[in-house]
Protein backbone atom coordinates (compact mmCIF):
# COMPACT_ATOMS: atom_id res chain seq x y z
CA UNK A 1 0.00 0.00 0.00
CA UNK A 2 3.03 2.44 0.98
CA UNK A 3 4.57 2.07 -2.39
CA UNK A 4 0.78 2.73 -3.97
CA UNK A 5 0.74 5.57 -1.90
CA UNK A 6 4.24 6.97 -3.39
CA UNK A 7 3.23 6.27 -6.73
CA UNK A 8 0.52 8.46 -6.88
CA UNK A 9 2.54 10.99 -5.04
CA UNK A 10 4.86 10.98 -7.63
CA UNK A 11 2.27 11.00 -10.87
CA UNK A 12 0.80 14.09 -8.86
CA UNK A 13 4.19 15.90 -8.91
CA UNK A 14 5.32 14.99 -12.36
CA UNK A 15 1.63 16.41 -13.88
CA UNK A 16 2.32 19.27 -11.59
CA UNK A 17 5.56 20.20 -12.77
CA UNK A 18 5.18 19.61 -16.38
CA UNK A 19 2.35 21.86 -16.21
CA UNK A 20 4.71 24.53 -14.71
CA UNK A 21 6.73 23.64 -17.14
CA UNK A 22 4.09 23.76 -19.79
CA UNK A 23 2.77 27.37 -18.77
CA UNK A 24 6.03 29.68 -18.57
CA UNK A 25 4.38 32.74 -20.98
CA UNK A 26 4.08 35.91 -19.62
CA UNK A 27 1.09 36.48 -18.37
CA UNK A 28 -0.93 40.02 -17.26
CA UNK A 29 -2.77 40.45 -15.02
CA UNK A 30 -4.30 44.07 -14.95
CA UNK A 31 -5.86 45.81 -11.62
CA UNK A 32 -7.32 48.60 -10.95
CA UNK A 33 -6.86 52.06 -11.72
CA UNK A 34 -4.06 50.90 -14.54
CA UNK A 35 -2.07 48.95 -11.72
CA UNK A 36 -0.78 45.32 -13.94
CA UNK A 37 1.23 42.70 -12.83
CA UNK A 38 3.54 40.36 -15.05
CA UNK A 39 4.52 37.13 -14.12
CA UNK A 40 4.99 33.74 -16.31
CA UNK A 41 1.79 31.84 -16.27
CA UNK A 42 2.06 29.37 -13.35
CA UNK A 43 2.57 31.62 -10.94
CA UNK A 44 -0.37 33.80 -11.22
CA UNK A 45 -2.01 30.49 -11.21
CA UNK A 46 -0.39 29.52 -8.29
CA UNK A 47 -1.13 32.74 -6.69
CA UNK A 48 -4.39 32.80 -7.05
CA UNK A 49 -5.32 29.58 -5.88
CA UNK A 50 -3.27 30.55 -2.69
CA UNK A 51 -5.38 33.61 -2.10
CA UNK A 52 -8.05 31.66 -2.37
CA UNK A 53 -6.92 28.94 -0.25
CA UNK A 54 -6.26 32.19 2.50
CA UNK A 55 -9.56 33.93 1.55
CA UNK A 56 -11.83 30.38 2.79
CA UNK A 57 -9.55 29.66 5.59
CA UNK A 58 -10.08 33.47 6.91
CA UNK A 59 -13.69 32.90 6.18
CA UNK A 60 -13.77 29.47 8.56
CA UNK A 61 -12.27 31.72 11.32
CA UNK A 62 -15.24 32.92 13.17
CA UNK A 63 -17.19 29.66 12.85
CA UNK A 64 -14.03 28.03 14.41
CA UNK A 65 -13.66 30.18 17.38
CA UNK A 66 -17.55 29.99 18.12
CA UNK A 67 -17.58 26.78 18.23
CA UNK A 68 -14.36 26.47 19.98
CA UNK A 69 -16.08 28.92 22.83
CA UNK A 70 -19.27 26.82 22.72
CA UNK A 71 -16.93 23.62 23.56
CA UNK A 72 -15.22 25.46 26.50
CA UNK A 73 -18.44 26.55 27.64
CA UNK A 74 -19.84 23.19 27.97
CA UNK A 75 -16.73 21.42 29.09
CA UNK A 76 -16.88 24.04 32.08
CA UNK A 77 -20.38 23.48 32.98
CA UNK A 78 -21.57 19.99 34.87
CA UNK A 79 -23.99 18.59 32.73
CA UNK A 80 -27.44 19.15 35.02
CA UNK A 81 -28.72 15.18 34.69
CA UNK A 82 -25.21 14.35 36.61
CA UNK A 83 -25.30 17.22 39.01
CA UNK A 84 -29.28 15.84 39.91
CA UNK A 85 -28.09 12.32 39.64
CA UNK A 86 -28.28 10.07 43.14
CA UNK A 87 -24.62 9.22 44.40
CA UNK A 88 -23.68 6.18 43.28
CA UNK A 89 -26.12 6.17 40.38
CA UNK A 90 -25.21 5.68 36.84
CA UNK A 91 -25.35 8.94 35.01
CA UNK A 92 -27.76 8.84 32.06
CA UNK A 93 -26.98 9.31 28.51
CA UNK A 94 -27.34 13.44 27.60
CA UNK A 95 -28.03 11.88 23.95
CA UNK A 96 -30.12 9.08 25.07
CA UNK A 97 -33.23 11.28 26.34
CA UNK A 98 -33.16 14.12 23.46
CA UNK A 99 -32.80 11.65 20.46
CA UNK A 100 -34.02 8.47 19.43
CA UNK A 101 -31.53 5.85 17.80
CA UNK A 102 -31.36 5.92 14.48
CA UNK A 103 -30.78 2.89 12.65
CA UNK A 104 -29.12 1.92 9.45
CA UNK A 105 -26.40 4.33 10.12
Amino acid sequence: MRVAVWLFRAFVFFTLFAFALNNQQPATVHWFFGIEWRAPMVIVVLASFAAGCAIGVLAMVPAWWKHRREARRSAAAPPAAAARAEPGAAAPSDFGALQPPREGL
